[in-house]
């Protein structure tokens, strides 16, 4: 492995960003001795959400959708075995709980990023260009600690580079001090002593700042309101058959339809990956309940109700939110001295891949036109050189953000990088048909799934 200072190294691939995803990717190379990856993150070191680690939140999914278990179950790099190395082992045993506290999975995720030499945090990548003499990529990032630029080259590349803070419209450029749900925790005291607190959201992340505040709201003088556009507070759809969906040939289903067709789907499917968990929904009617005893809890659930604009009154310190029952199609306003948007997160293009446009597949959307194999790069290019991870919601569906699918996906990226199956990939999992039935007398049907480079 080359040293940050080397200019000349050539690597196999460089990955950018390190969330969950690109992190797993990191764990289940590291054994690959044919491949020379480096990765980069701009951030001092690995955090995940570190807003939202509420003391008892947990995954939406099992102890197995870590970094590695799903691709690799032998892997040193596995859930367990960062359980083993931590003397919990037998404690999370005792728990009798598939679903890791996310605390905990931030630090095992800090546990794995710490025994990996491929790692450099603190390299905020500036831009991307691509050497035509060389034919290799140019990576220079800023070395945020020692005030240097790096350069860095590679045949391929991986974008993991997250999806950050959504803000509606109706917000930007708002003042005052509210604050994204991503940045909860450090703000709660804050937060807490203000007169009145609104939450805008509709997923989880808004149900647990919602019960997190109710659940102290005696010990503090605010009144508490959470506004939804979403008709009832959903929940998560966990079954069995439902989890199926969550599967190759269902991303094989949802790769073969039309891209109209795609978006559509999308924007119904959103209680499969962005509901409440319903244990959740349970507790905070058992807590409502609870505090009703005395009397009246000033609090409020408003649901069918969209944001509409907000405008910030400096003088009194207090937000003026215009909000709309969508049902009863009426406007009203709601004033609030505390504001917390639960609005989630969206892909973002990252400014350094400007250089490198026209080496990109881009739809008419102006968003990527990823492959089956999520590969994005273009004809102009020598072929399979870019890939990424979390950005193909559009084009594979709404499995894209799920951590159970990441070795999945890892396992596909690595085949493509190497040019043969390196961790054997599922195809069929799922006991469900997704698709029309061909008649027996009908060729089959050509795929749209690419097969790895030789």
């Amino acid at each position: 492995m080359s040293t940050p200072q080397d200019t000349t190294h050539v690597h196999d691939f460089i990955a950018i960003g390190l969330g969950p995803f690109n992190l797993g990717l990191a764990c289940l190379t590291e054994p690959v001795g044919e491949l020379d990856g480096l990765f980069l993150d701009d951030k001092p070191e690995f955090d995940w959400h570190s807003g939202m680690l509420l003391e008892d939140a947990t995954l939406q999914t099992p102890f197995m959708s870590d970094l590695v278990t799903l691709a690799d179950p032998t892997s040193p790099f596995s859930f367990l075995n960062y359980l083993k190395e931590s003397g919990r082992l037998y404690s999370f045993y005792i728990r009798e709980s598939f679903y890791p506290l996310r605390a905990e999975y931030n630090d095992y995720c800090r546990w794995a990023a710490g025994k990996l030499d491929s790692v450099r945090f603190g390299n905020r990548v500036s831009s991307v260009e691509f050497d035509e003499g060389e034919e290799v990529y140019v990576v220079r990032a800023d070395d945020l600690a020692a005030g240097e630029q790096r350069t860095y080259r590679s045949r391929k590349l991986v974008l993991g580079t997250g999806t950050p803070p959504h803000i509606p419209d109706s917000c930007r450029g708002l003042g005052g001090d509210f604050i994204h749900n991503s940045r909860y925790l450090e703000h709660k005291a804050q937060l807490q002593k203000k007169k009145s607190i609104t939450v805008v959201g509709s997923g989880q992340s808004a149900a647990e700042i919602y019960y997190d505040l109710l659940q102290e709201i005696g010990g503090h003088d605010y009144h508490l309101t959470w506004v939804t556009r979403s008709p009832r507070f959903f929940p998560l759809e966990y079954t069995k058959l439902t989890l199926e969906m969550t599967s190759p040939e269902y991303v094989d289903y949802f790769y073969s339809l039309p891209p109209a067709t795609r978006d559509e789907l999308v924007a119904s499917q959103k209680n499969l990956y962005k509901g409440i968990n319903t244990e959740l929904i349970d507790g905070i009617f058992d807590l409502l309940y609870q505090k009703s005893i005395g009397g009246p809890c000033p609090t409020r659930l408003m649901t069918n109700t969209s944001l509409t604009d907000a405008s910030y009154d400096a003088a009194a310190g207090s937000y003026t939110l215009g909000l709309r029952q969508e049902e009863q199609k009426q406007d009203f306003t709601l004033t609030t001295e505390g504001l917390v948007l639960a609005t989630g997160y969206r892909y973002r293009t990252p400014e350094f891949l400007a250089p490198i446009a026209d080496r990109v597949e881009w739809d008419e959307q102006g968003r990527f036109d990823v492959r089956r194999n999520y590969r994005v790069d273009n004809g102009m290019s020598a072929g399979r050189e870019i890939y990424v991870q979390n950005a193909e919601l559009h084009t594979h569906g709404f499995v894209t953000p799920d951590l159970g699918m990441a070795a999945y996906r890892n396992s596909c990226i690595i085949r493509e990088l190497l040019g043969r199956e390196y961790y054997p990939i599922e195809q069929s999992i799922a006991f469900q048909d997704f698709s029309a039935p061909v008649p027996d007398a009908a060729p089959a049907p050509a795929t749209r799934t690419e097969v790895p480079h030789p």
